[in-house]
């Protein structure tokens, strides 16, 4: 039987080393536990009883906040069908809504969330509450599926319900792509990668630029732009969110100017994988689909001292 190698000689026109799809956590620091979350409400919002009704409040007007949004953009706003891949849902509104730097559409599910939860504590005295995060329930979340100008098709997944969690998706090689373009350097695109390039080595020094600043300057585009649970003057006030890796690819990233013999096993994948127009696979399957993958802290993928500056943290999946 033929080795891999064998497999692959003759048919590999191009290797670059590049970020692929890389899904973020996004989380509040002071505001993922009860006492954070009591000090928000009482020192921050200035309620002196720190009521869940005030939370249902911030949920209210966050989901009205995006109706509005919606409807002043003539955005589409699309409910998701238990059990539906939003990955094709995604793929289709993409192709009938062909936008640059701009919201694609926002999706809205019901998923499971661990979020705070109130009980009143009347042995205590009057407006005593205790909270809690001991369990999941179902709440609704939004999925804002845009175009950025720097990284292409991407999307921001925002709980609505405290501490209002959120998850972003974004694709190393599509901003790598955007990135050559404005360059005006050529290259032949793959699906999810590169076929080929007259000059690899300013592909692959695009590729080694990606890093924690323009991930960050990703987030805060669109926070600027989108409405959030917390609004800007929560944020200038220091509840803003921070970003954790949650799961990194990155792996060699051949070109193949014909398939090779095997090539099915090889780039098999899982049914989730990324498709043409997306940003990666089903939002609610985060299962690692490349040997590559991995979670927590990651070194850069050619400079092991560079790595992402925030340290992985585990939170609820939602």
């Amino acid at each position: 039987m033929p080795t891999v190698d064998e497999l692959l000689r003759g048919h590999v026109t191009l290797e670059v080393e590049c970020v692929d799809r890389l899904y973020l956590n996004g989380y509040v620091p002071s505001l993922v536990t009860a006492g954070g979350l009591v000090s928000f409400l009482r020192d921050h919002l200035g309620k002196p009883i720190p009521s869940p009704a005030v939370l249902g409040q911030i949920s209210t007007r966050f989901r009205d906040a995006v109706g509005a949004f919606a409807k002043a953009g003539s955005i589409p706003l699309i409910p998701f069908v238990h059990g539906e891949r939003k990955d094709d849902r995604a793929n289709q509104l993409r192709r009938e809504r062909p936008v640059r730097g701009e919201v694609v559409f926002i999706g809205v599910a019901q998923e499971k969330a661990v979020t705070f939860s109130g009980r009143q504590m009347k042995e205590k005295g009057v407006g005593w509450f205790d909270y809690t995060r001991d369990k999941s329930v179902y709440v609704n979340h939004y999925y804002f599926y845009v175009d950025d100008l720097e990284f292409g098709p991407a999307f921001i997944k925002v709980c609505s319900y405290a501490p209002w969690a959120l998850k972003v998706c974004l694709n190393g090689h599509e901003w790598a792509k955007r990135q050559l373009d404005k360059r005006g350097i050529a290259y032949e695109a793959l699906d999810n990668g590169f076929l080929s390039c007259p000059d690899p080595q300013a592909l692959q020094e695009v590729c080694d630029a990606l890093g924690p600043a323009q991930i960050e300057a990703f987030l805060a585009r669109w926070l600027e732009r989108l409405p959030m649970p917390l609004t800007a003057e929560d944020r200038a006030a220091g509840y803003d969110w921070k970003l954790s890796i949650w799961q990194m690819g990155s792996e060699p990233d051949p070109g193949f100017r014909t398939a090779p013999p095997g090539s099915r096993i090889l780039r098999r994948g899982d049914p989730g994988e990324s498709r043409p127009g997306s940003a990666g696979p089903n939002p609610t399957d985060l299962r690692a689909t490349h040997p590559g993958s991995t979670r927590g802290k990651l070194p850069h993928p050619r400079h092991p001292a560079r790595s992402f500056s925030e340290p992985a943290r585990r939170v609820p999946q939602l």
